[in-house]
């Protein structure tokens, strides 16, 4: 029997290590950095790990100028003058309020400040204090506060329910400075899974989105979370949830891929079974994303985070010639999942870049066959 359980032991262990290795003929072999034998990214125009940018799942340059400024000379009317001039509810709105309380968030974080230093991110607390009327400080703010909540505070504590009914209040006052505007009600779906609003209150709440966005994938994306199995739900709810967007979906729209985002939520920790990524519901799901990307408009803010979510699956199922693909379009940018659940995305991102790079070469790839 001792001797079954180890037999059993190794072949758990090798359905684990498998994927790790490289096959002369396919198969990936992990080789160190400078080996003859290692495959280069930058042979194929990549961008360096220490360059890469955290920040965003892709390029923003208005965004980037503006954030620059508004770091440097410590205020804010740069940032609610892009934010004036931004589609209502269109996805790029959403991204943009997410970027400026983040940046307050994380300066925040960096300089707390004290008896004799201003807390980091007070241009934020000084554009809601002299524009009270304005929308785009009120909805930044309430992100604010909700980014606040998760990153200092643990779900179910006094202290994490606090700052989260303040982050509600602030997204009612932000709902009623810009009527139309769906994002105040975005933010509180993290207010919801957070809070655990009750099913029948988080649909009042979807259904004011929908109202005004009905096809808002950053939306769709948030309010996925709920109806996950860690939350609120179930892996069936997630899955019915984002099959039925994806079924609705309008022609040209990125719902197609949000069944492979309810796929990643619920990945095993530990994956045992060979093949899992070649298996038929995971198959299913990149080949929604896949018709999704390319049918989307090239200027949708919401492109590049389906690219990165694929070139993680498209690694895993080792096909390599399409994350290639994959990754011309998103290389540089890594803000966003995957990657921005490991401590070090840069680095996350770069691993499977180079496994990439490495299987498409084993199976005969090159700098100069690499796909458009």
């Amino acid at each position: 029997m001792a001797i079954l359980w180890l037999l059993m032991a190794l072949l758990m262990l090798s359905l684990v290590l498998l994927p790790l290795l490289r096959r002369r003929r396919g198969v990936i072999e992990q080789v160190p950095p400078g080996h003859p034998d290692a495959a280069d990214p930058a042979a194929y125009g990549f961008v360096r790990q220490e360059e890469l940018d955290v920040r965003m799942p892709g390029p923003d340059q208005d965004l980037l100028d503006v954030l620059e400024l508004v770091q440097r000379t410590r205020d804010y009317r740069a940032a609610s003058q892009l934010l004036a001039g931004t589609e209502t509810v269109g996805e790029r709105r959403w991204q943009r309020v997410q970027a400026f309380a983040g940046a307050a968030a994380l300066e925040l974080q960096q300089r707390p400040g004290g008896v004799h230093e201003t807390p980091g991110g007070q241009w934020l607390r000084v554009w809601r204090a002299e524009q009270p009327k304005d929308a785009g400080a009120a909805a930044v703010y309430a992100e604010f506060l909700v980014q606040q909540a998760w990153r200092t505070s643990t779900p179910g504590t006094d202290d994490f329910r606090i700052i989260m009914e303040e982050a509600r209040d602030a997204c009612g006052q932000a709902a009623l400075l810009a009527p139309g505007d769906p994002v105040p009600y975005i933010i509180e779906l993290s207010i919801a899974r957070g809070l655990a609003y009750p099913e029948a209150e988080f649909d009042q709440l979807w259904l004011k989105i929908l109202d005004r966005a009905p096809h808002h994938m950053g939306a769709h994306l948030a309010a996925l979370h709920y109806w996950c199995e860690k939350w609120h739900g179930s892996r069936e709810q997630a899955y019915a949830f984002a099959e039925a967007a994806a079924a609705r979906a309008p022609q040209g729209s990125l719902l197609a891929a949000l069944p492979l985002f309810a796929v990643f939520e619920h990945l095993p920790e530990v994956n045992l079974v060979a093949g899992f990524y070649q298996s038929e519901v995971v198959t299913k799901a990149m080949h929604g994303a896949l018709h999704a990307v390319h049918s989307a408009r090239p200027d949708d803010p919401m492109l590049a985070h389906v690219r990165h979510l694929l070139v993680f699956f498209l690694v895993r199922a080792e096909r390599w010639r399409e994350a290639m693909h994959e990754l011309i379009h998103v290389d540089g940018h890594v803000g966003a999942l995957p990657w921005t659940l490991s401590a070090d995305p840069a680095a996350e991102f770069a691993v499977y870049r180079a496994l990439a790079v490495a299987g498409y070469e084993a199976n005969g790839g090159s700098p100069a066959t690499l796909p458009g």
